[in-house]
């Protein structure tokens, strides 16, 4: 069993930055790629950034592709998201997941979940 907990979220104005973390509690990351996810009101859930356990590569969405950075700290069982240059449209909440498949955009391919925490940008 592993428990992931995200935060970090909150309120900020276009332009600015917040970091979330995604911290597990069970068993660890080691060996585990892990992936970072967003759902809008009113629309799926979509993919944000993934990261493999050992942080030799990283993979992003195109829309934030240049402003989010994706990392992790196996030592201290946290993943985290750097998010740079916000815009209202990256509004969401923000879930972490642990990637269990081969596909990183592909949320079947995720087993556990954290509850998720929400971002708002205003304009």
């Amino acid at each position: 069993q592993v428990h992931l907990v995200e935060s970090g979220g909150g309120l900020v104005q276009a332009g600015g930055s917040l970091r979330l973390s995604c911290a597990a509690a069970g068993r660890t990351f080691s060996s585990y790629n892990i992936g970072w996810f967003r759902q809008a009101p009113g629309k799926e859930r979509e993919f944000v950034a993934a990261i493999r356990w050992n942080s030799d590569s990283t993979y992003y969405a195109d829309s934030v592709k240049g402003r989010f950075t994706v990392s992790i700290n196996n030592a201290k069982n946290t993943a985290y998201l750097q998010m740079n240059s916000l815009k209202p449209e990256d509004t969401a909440v923000y879930y972490c997941a642990r990637m269990i498949g081969r596909d990183y955009d592909r949320i079947s391919d995720y087993d556990y979940w954290g509850q998720g925490t929400q971002v708002t940008v205003s304009s």
